[in-house]
């Protein structure tokens, strides 16, 4: 396994992969890499000729009060573990290699982006689609893989290779989880050992939600029980939970064939987000 941290360096790499008519995987991570980020690459690595993974901590999508700074770094443990999962290439630039000039021309994400954590994070998914613009046109991937825990990056994501015509395949993989269901992140290791025990109760929260309104059709109900479960069993501030239509964040009619359920919550100063996505079938 190689890593390179220029843009040149990634694109010979590319090059020569293009001319040996090589399908390439790109999974995009900010790195400190769990057992979510791993099996993505597991998956592209069974789906490609070979496998790059990008660790790059992306400025342009914090905001001026969020966790840019401290957000955990860890490029030698990052190496060993995506090695293990059978990653051939690591590109880690610099921020002044992913970004040496700016010409003043924005990347817009959208109505998408006005919603759920956009609406709490204005600018956050500008900066996604600008780096993940740049890596698609860098990495040149047959296929490019996300986790549905950033279920709706996701759907911004797909909606800006359909209009935009990106010549590649977008393959979402199911959160990964620990045993307790918390949904596997990066930040996690913030959590305190009692905010860590109170956690897992917005998994619960979701799924309480999603058996009732497949029950009654009744989605503020089913709102409201998860509302109910997270304040009871958590000391954690919702910033929200919404149902919606997925892919395209809508409102839920009752023609909507597949649902967005979604959660974001302040466990301490941790922000944690989770989600379901089921069809009236409950799949």
């Amino acid at each position: 396994m190689k890593v390179v941290t220029t843009i040149a360096e990634l694109k010979h790499y590319v090059h020569q992969a293009k001319k040996e008519q090589k399908s390439i995987g790109l999974v995009p991570t900010m790195g400190y890499l769990h057992d979510g980020h791993l099996t993505l690459a597991r998956t592209a690595k069974a789906e490609n000729d070979i496998v790059i993974m990008s660790i790059f901590v992306n400025p342009t999508q914090f905001g001026p009060n969020e966790d840019f700074e401290s957000y955990p770094r860890d490029l030698p443990r990052d190496t060993e573990l995506a090695k293990s999962a059978g990653v051939d290439l690591i590109f880690a630039p610099s921020v002044e290699e992913m970004y040496p000039s700016d010409g003043g021309i924005k990347l817009v994400a959208g109505r998408q982006s006005t919603i759920l954590c956009g609406a709490s994070r204005p600018g956050h998914f500008d900066g996604v689609v600008q780096v993940v613009a740049k890596l698609f046109h860098l990495a040149e991937p047959t296929r490019a893989y996300f986790g549905q825990k950033d279920a709706q990056q996701v759907a911004i994501i797909e909606t800006m290779v359909r209009d935009f015509n990106f010549p590649l395949e977008i393959t979402t993989i199911p959160i990964v989880r620990e045993e307790d269901g918390l949904a596997k992140s990066s930040r996690n290791v913030y959590l305190s050992e009692q905010e860590r025990a109170e956690a897992p109760a917005i998994f619960a929260a979701l799924n309480l939600a999603k058996a009732h309104f497949l029950q009654t059709k009744n989605a503020e109900e089913a709102i409201a029980l998860a509302e109910k479960h997270i304040t009871e069993n958590t000391a954690g501030r919702i910033d929200y939970l919404q149902f919606l239509s997925y892919p395209d964040l809508a409102v839920v009619t009752p023609q909507t064939e597949k649902f967005l359920l979604a959660v974001a919550v302040y466990v301490g100063k941790t922000r944690l987000i989770d989600n379901l996505i089921f069809s009236l079938k409950g799949e």
